[in-house]
């Protein structure tokens, strides 16, 4: 698809439009081996060559990243007052248009993906879909046989919504046990509001996968990298 060449640069995350249009107009800039001076000029980047100061622009038409959230931070675009999933990108992976696909409350960590595409964002929220989240989730409190039943049967929050049928397990018992739980939609404070249903309360929880895609291990909090072409497609198996 022929775009602006100043446009292209930009979407990259590189530099601004106007800063773009300056590297075009000095001339760091050649389309196919000849050095383009007109920031208007049409390419197609998924089939011409674009060079910028001698390297070969990657040119990709959307971005895909996962990141492994830390507490403390907003799953949002910008924020005037707080940190954002965005702001803690590197360099490398900034570009304009990133929003959170799927949010995290405040002080919950684990898997987040970050992207620019509109339709694969709809596609992995949508509740028809009906993809697959999981948790893990410190309660204060054990958890009964009846709780597993009743996540199993579909809770009702406290405003009367109710939930799909859910899976809930014990990983580790204790007065305070860690357990696992798998939900196919993503109401707000669905979680916490679940076991608020039964009489319990979330200390600590964090997102493990997003249908097939599991949170890469070697990421630390506020670590991210961008996702395979197969780790994409995982999310929908």
């Amino acid at each position: 698809m022929l775009q602006r060449l100043d446009k292209v640069i930009s979407s990259q995350g590189l530099e601004s439009r106007s800063n773009a249009q300056r590297s075009i107009r000095a001339g760091r800039i050649a389309v196919d081996g000849a050095v383009c001076r007109d920031p208007a000029a049409k390419v197609d980047p998924d089939f011409q060559q674009i060079m910028v100061d001698g390297h070969p622009l990657r040119y990709q038409r959307f971005a895909y990243i996962m990141m492994n959230k830390p507490p403390g931070v907003l799953c949002v675009s910008q924020d005037p007052k707080a940190r954002t999933v965005v702001d803690l990108l590197p360099d490398s992976l900034r570009r304009k248009g990133l929003f959170p696909a799927g949010r995290l409350d405040k002080d919950t960590v684990g898997l987040v993906i970050l992207t620019d595409d509109g339709d694969f964002a709809h596609r992995m929220l949508s509740p028809r879909k009906e993809i697959v989240k999981c948790y893990h989730a410190v309660l204060d409190g054990p958890i009964l046989p009846e709780h597993i039943e009743r996540f199993q049967e579909g809770t009702s929050l406290e405003d009367g919504t109710r939930c799909l049928p859910a899976t809930l397990q014990v990983l580790e018992e204790g007065p305070c046990p860690l357990a696992e739980v798998r939900i196919r939609e993503g109401k707000y404070h669905q979680i916490k509001r679940m076991f608020g249903s039964v009489g319990r309360k979330v200390l600590w929880l964090k997102r493990i996968s997003i249908g097939g895609l599991l949170l890469d291990g070697n990421l630390e909090e506020g670590g991210s990298r961008e996702l395979t072409e197969i780790e994409k497609a995982s999310i929908f198996s």
